[in-house]
């Protein structure tokens, strides 16, 4: 008995769909667009990829969340410009503030997302990801070896900043 391709993108999304979601998460501001990126992101693999999941798929998926979730902050950036300049044009100003998750299991992504983003992203695709350095660069469009440093730097830098914050907390 044969497995549909339906099945087998099944297979891979469960296989891959909890690091590409995480990815998700470090490319966009929160759990919401984070899920509409995901998805779209999934949506264009599938349709740009023939046939069933093969090895190539992952780095088309983690490139087509990158390339999602920077349309997505064009786009609100674009409404943003313009609700700002309506709420001139009406002489009303609002402020919007979005509230700080205070959650532990995160405690990684919140040091993750005190390093510079060249290194997150890096850090990101290696760890969770499960990508190689060559698979990383095509990804980001950067050499393999440029992938690598940026993992090293990214590694220190999370050092310190866990270190620091642990400091912190004890005083």
């Amino acid at each position: 008995m044969s497995t549909t391709p339906t099945e087998l993108w099944t297979d891979w999304l469960h296989q891959n769909g909890a690091r590409l979601m995480l990815y998700a998460r470090q490319q966009t501001r929160c759990e919401a667009d984070a899920e509409d990126v995901l998805q779209m992101a999934l949506v264009k693999t599938w349709k740009t990829h023939d046939g069933a999941p093969d090895e190539k798929v992952i780095s088309l998926a983690y490139t087509n969340v990158r390339r999602c979730a920077i349309d997505l902050a064009r786009s609100n950036q674009r409404r943003a410009n313009r609700e700002e300049f309506a709420m001139r044009e009406m002489g009303e100003t609002i402020s919007w503030f979005e509230l700080p998750e205070d959650d532990e299991s995160r405690e990684l992504q919140v040091a993750l997302s005190k390093i510079p983003e060249k290194f997150r992203e890096v850090l990101t695709l290696k760890i969770w990801g499960e990508m190689t350095f060559q698979q990383i660069g095509e990804t980001l469009n950067i050499s393999a070896n440029t992938a690598a440093s940026r993992y090293r730097y990214g590694l220190e830098a999370m050092r310190k900043v866990v270190k620091a914050d642990r400091e912190v907390l004890q005083h």
